[in-house]
């Protein structure tokens, strides 16, 4: 069977081929046992380095971080559920609280189950479904915990159904592979190693290559996977066999090689007879950590449909207190009273809850940075642009300031609104803030809602609220 090899290792494995038969060759021919070695160490030193060119730059590390004890289990399940409790505290008829006060009891139960769940994957046609009935027909536990086995939908196809249940729900998985992977499983791994599951890579139909093909194949895997790799053969090719007889004769026939998996098998059991019970606790933190992100945007959905509200009433608020009394340049600490008052109502939504005092504070370190990030200058000009398309509404005093001063309040209560989201949730009462994270949030609110599109709009809104006789057509001349 001719059987074609996937990059990056097509012309690596045939040039190792050829030096291993190189090798072999001027063994034999060679008196210079001197020369021999020295052409040879030249010639696998090249074609190693030819292979680590061709290689995902990027080595995929096995998973240890494993829980250590069943306390630490116990502390993100507490987590999830303190979450959760917010919800029902906020909206005691969430239509998502009674699956997710369920999802809390199951996690309870999870810590101790004694079943080990592996999820077999990889793409199309590598052997999934025969290396399941081969291990479960062959398998010899040695471990105190049940062990069973769920097949994936082969992956990378346009309709694979969505697997991250799936790996939520398992211990372990193996990813099957027919050859080198290619980038799309790489990437893959990668990801199943950046959401902390265990997996081997499983070099299945290896009897489909040539020995020297193999070899090749299987060092190029495991430099990716730091040795992480495991060779099978689930469901061998025949292999044909030649029998002669006593009178010159013979008779040829297919033979069925046994499946090759001891490998495989004794190193599952190695790692369940090891790690069974903290791998059982690792999918109960990912399921809870899930179950944490679930309620959280849950949670941060209805607080922010009441917050929205309360940064309109201020932003309006804010433009007739700089429409009434215009400056030449807009000082965000003119509205300092103004937005200390929305900072804590927006931290009582948020469970943040500051004082009066406290409130100040991060208003003026918002103006701060406001200043200090240019947002300030920018707006009053972008909006002053907009407006000069309209020489009846430019002429009028203090609509330029006004209108800056609600687009700079509504930034700065959406950029508070995202901060506050981003935090843990829990009853906090007026935590410090990070100038860092808050500057980098400032800086993508603004750059989110600087759009002409959105610009003419609001200030459409603007002008009407401040001068609600006038008429206001705006043309699309860029800001």
């Amino acid at each position: 069977m001719v059987v074609k090899l996937q990059r990056p290792i097509l012309v690596g494995g045939l040039g190792l081929s050829f030096v291993l038969w190189l090798f072999s060759s001027l063994q034999d021919s060679l008196v210079q046992v001197g020369e021999v070695s020295l052409l040879s160490l030249i010639i696998v030193g090249g074609g190693l380095w030819f292979l680590k060119q061709n290689r995902v730059p990027t080595t995929i590390e096995s998973v240890e971080n494993l829980p250590r004890d069943r306390a630490t289990v116990v502390s993100e399940i507490s987590q999830a559920e303190v979450v959760v409790n917010c919800l029902a505290n906020e909206a005691e008829n969430h239509p998502l609280l009674t699956n997710l006060r369920q999802q809390v009891s199951n996690l309870e139960t999870e810590i101790d189950r004694n079943e080990i769940k592996l999820a077999v994957t990889g793409g199309k046609s590598t052997g999934k479904t025969t290396l399941i009935q081969t291990l479960a027909a062959n398998w010899q536990p040695g471990i105190n915990q049940a062990v069973s086995f769920e097949e994936t939908a082969p992956l990378f196809i346009q309709d694979a159904t969505n697997l991250k249940g799936i790996f939520a729900s398992n211990d372990y998985v193996l990813f099957l592979v027919n050859g080198d992977i290619t980038s799309s499983e790489y990437q893959f791994l990668q990801q199943l190693k950046t959401n902390n599951h265990r997996t081997t890579l499983v070099f299945n139909k290896q009897d489909q290559y040539s020995p020297d093909e193999r070899t090749s194949i299987f060092l190029s895997l495991q430099q990716r996977m730091s040795g992480n790799v495991i060779t099978t053969s689930a469901a061998p090719l025949p292999i044909k066999v030649r029998q002669h007889s006593d009178d010159g004769s013979f008779q040829e026939y297919l033979e069925q090689p046994a499946p090759d998996t001891e490998k495989l098998q004794q190193h599952l059991l190695d790692v369940l007879t090891q790690q069974g019970q903290q791998l059982v606790w690792a999918t109960t933190v990912r399921k809870a950590r899930l179950l944490k992100f679930e309620a959280k945007n849950s949670l941060n959905t209805l607080r922010k449909e009441r917050a929205t509200p309360i940064t309109e009433q201020y932003q309006w608020i804010a433009a007739a207190a700089a429409f009434a009394n215009p400056v030449p340049a807009l000082d965000l600490l003119a509205t300092a009273a103004i937005n200390a008052q929305m900072v804590m109502d927006l931290g009582n939504i948020y469970q943040q809850k500051f004082s009066l005092e406290q409130a100040k504070t991060v208003a003026a370190e918002m103006g701060g940075l406001m200043l200090k990030l240019g947002l300030v200058e920018l707006s009053t000009k972008a909006i002053g642009i907009v407006l000069k398309s309209n020489a009846v509404t430019f002429a009028v005093g203090g609509v330029i300031q006004g209108v800056s001063a609600a687009y700079l309040t509504r930034i700065a209560g959406l950029a508070l609104v995202e901060y506050f989201q981003a935090q843990e949730i829990a009853i906090d009462t007026g935590n410090a803030l990070n100038l860092d994270k808050l500057r980098q949030t400032l800086q993508n609110v603004f750059q989110q809602n600087q759009q002409i599109s959105y610009l003419q709009g609001f200030i459409q809104q603007g002008v009407k609220r401040l001068l609600p006789e006038t008429e206001i057509t705006l043309d699309h001349t860029p800001a």
